[in-house]
């Protein structure tokens, strides 16, 4: 399967991982939703240990609005961070048939990407999930779902913005669980800026991690996180079942940021020392 970007959008201009004798992981960013103290207090210190960059969940504490904004523009203009960004999924659904609740899904995703226009060139978006009108209509839920991605792809090419359509844990119903899944609505969006983010811990609750790792050249942005094959644990890494020397030498040749999803700084400290231990 010839993996060529079709156009120059498709080239991404951070080069985090890079293959000499052996794949070397360059840069890798922190992220955590289960932080519940300030996030802004920890974002600093996160270069200080061995981090380049940091995932904003616009959730809770992290979500982006007026006063969130300043914090995070300090944080752009005193470190060195790589900033990326995932977008609100609490309570929305792009599957959605309730109208209001699917154009309100659409608004708030819209807005966040608007707000994080000037320090971000790449978003994490989660599909949708089949309401229980939308387990009777699943077709009409999947055509929903392609609209309202369609729309913030649309949003976030307007600021230069890619999007990284993200593989979901093992819930039935959420849409996005399969490699085909993904690779069908990238390609039934067709926007050239977007594609794929591999959640490693999320592939791993469906036994799946070598099918998506087999099909990643739509992958754009990767999330590492551990568990042990049936619950999203988000467990540091090397404390699951997932082979993680197997992933690293599967993602020989990708060319996009690592993010390791963490429920605190010190197990995504430890997680990043336990990648550079892996290619010592």
């Amino acid at each position: 399967m010839d993996c060529a970007p079709s156009s120059e959008s498709w080239v991404i201009q951070e080069i985090t991982i890079y293959h000499e004798s052996e794949l070397a992981l360059m840069e890798v960013s922190f992220s955590s939703l289960a932080l519940v103290n300030n996030p802004f207090d920890w974002a600093y210190d996160l270069e200080e240990l061995g981090f380049t960059g940091w995932e904003i969940v616009s959730e809770g504490r992290q979500q982006l609005n007026d006063a969130t904004l300043k914090e995070i523009k300090n944080i752009v203009d005193t470190t060195n961070l790589t900033l990326t960004l995932h977008l609100p999924f609490s309570d929305l659904n792009l599957a959605s048939l309730n109208h209001p609740i699917w154009k309100e899904s659409i608004r708030q995703m819209i807005k966040c990407l608007d707000r994080a226009s000037d320090f971000v060139k790449l978003a994490t978006v989660h599909p949708g999930h089949l309401s229980p009108l939308g387990m009777q209509l699943p077709d009409m839920g999947w055509q929903q779902n392609i609209e309202g991605l369609r729309a913030i792809c649309d949003r976030a090419d307007d600021h230069g913005i890619r999007i990284g359509i993200e593989n979901m844990v093992n819930m039935q119903f959420i849409l996005g669980r399969y490699p085909g899944e993904i690779s069908g609505m990238i390609e039934s969006i067709d926007h050239e800026n977007a594609g794929m983010t591999l959640d490693i811990g999320h592939a791993n609750t469906n036994g799946l991690v070598d099918e998506f790792l087999n099909d990643k050249c739509r992958v754009i942005h990767v999330h590492l996180h551990d568990n042990n094959g049936k619950s999203d644990e988000h467990l540091q890494l090397g404390k699951g079942n997932i082979n993680w020397k197997k992933v690293i030498k599967k993602l020989d040749g990708y060319k996009g940021r690592v993010v390791t999803e963490a429920r605190t700084v010190e197990e995504g400290t430890a997680s990043l020392n336990f990648l550079r231990a892996l290619n010592c």
